[in-house]
C-alpha cells in the first residue's frame, strides 16, 4: 500500500503540532511538517450544507468561540468562527479548515490519516464527500481513512476502495469495538491500536492477518522508542519533533518486517 514506508514507522502529528498551535487548523499542520512529521492526523465533519470541515469535536465549544453542534451550522458560519485564541491569544483569527483547504495548502507533501466522524444519520454523506475530494485532488495514495466506526469504513470501501482504510480500536470502548467484533464488515489494511493494547503478541497478530499497525497516542520517547522497535507502521504523537529525532537516530529508522512490503 502506498500510504506506508517499508523502511521505517510514519509520523503522523496528531491534529498536527496541537501541544504547540490550535489542533487541526492550517497552522497546526504547516508546524508538524517543518517539525519533520510525514504528514497528520485530522478529524472530519460534515457542515448543514454538505461541506467536510476539520474539527474534533462535535460541539463547538471548547475549540472555538461558538455554540452547538457542527452539523448545525453551515460552512460559511463556521468559518465566522475563531479557532485560535482558546489556544492562545497569539493564534486568535486562526479559522475551522475545510478539507478542500487542508488539501490545497498541502497537496502531495503530506499523507493524511483522515479520521472519519461518522456517528450520525449522515455519516454516509460525509464518507461520500471525503472520497470525491480525496479523488478530486489526485490524493489517493496519500490518505488513510480510519474510524471507530465499521459502517463507516463500510462505506469507504463501497464508495473508494482504492483509498486505504484503518479501523481504530481503543481500550476504553464497548467490549464489541474494542475486540473488533465487527471488523468483517469493513476490509482495511490497518488497525489503528491505542498504544496500551500494543506488545509484541499484537504486532505478530496483526502482521499474520495483513494489517499495519497505526498507534496512538504516543508522546514519550521511550514509548516511542519501543513502538519503533517493534516495527509498527505508523506512530500517531502529539510531539512530531520528538518523533523526528528518534527517529533519526542510528538503527532507530528501521521498521520491522511490514505486511505492507
Amino acid at each position: 500500500m502506498a500510504f506506508f514506508r517499508s523502511d521505517r514507522s510514519l509520523n503522523l502529528a496528531h491534529r498536527g503540532a496541537s501541544r504547540i498551535a490550535p489542533e487541526n487548523t492550517l497552522r497546526a499542520f504547516r508546524l508538524a511538517l517543518e517539525q519533520g512529521a510525514d504528514g497528520f492526523e485530522l478529524d472530519v465533519h460534515l457542515s448543514r450544507d454538505g461541506v467536510p470541515v476539520v474539527l474534533h469535536d462535535a460541539d463547538l465549544h471548547r475549540t472555538t468561540n461558538g455554540s452547538g453542534r457542527v452539523w448545525e451550522k453551515t460552512v460559511a458560519e463556521l468559518k465566522a468562527l475563531d479557532a485560535g485564541a482558546w489556544k492562545d491569544p497569539r493564534f486568535a483569527g486562526e479559522r475551522i479548515p475545510t478539507l478542500d483547504e487542508v488539501f490545497e495548502a498541502f497537496g502531495d507533501r503530506a499523507l493524511y490519516n483522515i479520521e472519519l466522524k461518522a456517528f450520525t444519520l449522515r455519516s454516509i454523506e460525509l464518507v461520500r464527500a471525503v472520497v470525491e475530494r480525496v479523488r478530486r485532488y489526485g490524493l489517493a495514495g496519500r490518505v488513510l481513512l480510519s474510524s471507530f466506526n465499521p459502517l463507516a469504513l463500510r462505506w469507504a470501501w463501497r464508495l473508494g476502495p482504492e483509498i486505504p482504510r484503518g479501523l481504530l480500536v481503543g481500550p476504553e470502548l464497548p467490549l464489541p469495538l474494542r475486540r473488533a467484533w465487527f471488523a468483517f464488515l469493513a476490509p482495511h489494511q490497518a488497525r489503528h491500536l491505542h498504544v496500551r493494547m500494543i506488545d509484541e503478541r499484537a504486532v505478530r497478530w496483526c502482521r499474520r492477518h495483513g494489517y499495519a499497525v497505526v498507534a496512538w497516542t504516543a508522546n514519550e520517547a521511550e514509548e516511542m522508542r519501543r513502538l519503533i522497535r517493534l516495527g509498527v507502521e505508523a506512530i500517531i504523537t502529539d510531539e512530531p519533533d520528538r518523533l523526528a529525532r528518534l527517529l533519526a537516530e542510528p538503527g532507530m529508522g528501521e521498521a520491522g518486517s511490514s505486511p505492507m512490503g
